[in-house]
């Protein structure tokens, strides 16, 4: 028996622990794989959160680039304007627009593009049924009627340019008048007969810059297409 109890005491092992230096060890191991997660983590946030912003803003220049291709393509002739139909003048880019509503006759429409604030605003005058009315709207501000929508924020800076034939890319509304002046005289003419006037501008460059843009945007339209 005693022997039985002697054999039985040696075959048993002392329970072993962690030591404290074993313990320090693994949880400096888990502070590196924590700290390596979370970098990770915090790289795969910031980059989706750097894609939506970019998709965003890509979605607000569209817009805003949108709505002047359709406000240059429905653009008046110089004729129906009684001036260009295209214009700027400093931070204004100013249009004057067919605008066709259902059951009425077609009218025109002053529009305008004004900065202001860094926000891009579009403002478009009530549709415009006779000469005087439209003079009015040329010669006035964005007043009673008007409508105000603002396209685009945290522009840092937009220039728009002309383009005139036989000129080229101008920024000076003295070259347009020129063409228009020209276009006059020739209209006198006689073997050229009673001919529309054509257009004195064709085609408009429009560059945004943005606070979110490391380089600015330019897009360009064709006028009337």
């Amino acid at each position: 028996m005693k022997r039985t109890v002697r054999s039985e005491r040696r075959g048993r092992r002392p329970t072993r622990g962690f030591t404290l230096i074993e313990l320090l060890v693994a949880i400096a191991i888990l502070a590196v794989i924590a700290v390596l997660s979370w970098r990770g983590l915090d790289q795969i946030i910031r980059g989706r959160q750097t894609i939506t912003n970019a998709m965003e803003d890509e979605r607000v220049f569209a817009q805003l680039f949108d709505q002047m291709r359709i406000d240059v393509r429905h653009a008046a002739t110089d004729d129906e304007s009684g001036q260009a139909a295209v214009s700027v003048s400093g931070n204004v880019l100013q249009i004057v627009r067919e605008l066709d509503l259902p059951e009425t006759a077609p009218r025109l429409q002053v529009v305008r593009y004004r900065v202001a604030d860094g926000r891009v605003i579009r403002y478009a005058s009530p549709p415009l049924g006779n000469v005087g009315e439209l003079r009015g709207a040329l010669r006035g501000g964005e007043g009673e009627g008007w409508s105000a929508v603002p396209l685009m924020g945290g522009v840092g800076s937009i220039t728009a340019r002309l383009f005139v034939p036989k000129v080229g890319w101008t920024t000076q509304m003295k070259d347009v008048q020129d063409a228009i002046t020209e276009s006059d005289n020739n209209l006198k003419v006689p073997q050229l007969g009673s001919a529309p006037l054509p257009r004195s501008v064709t085609g408009l460059e429009v560059i945004v810059g943005a606070t979110s843009l490391a380089q600015p945007v330019t897009r360009v339209f064709l006028v009337g297409e």
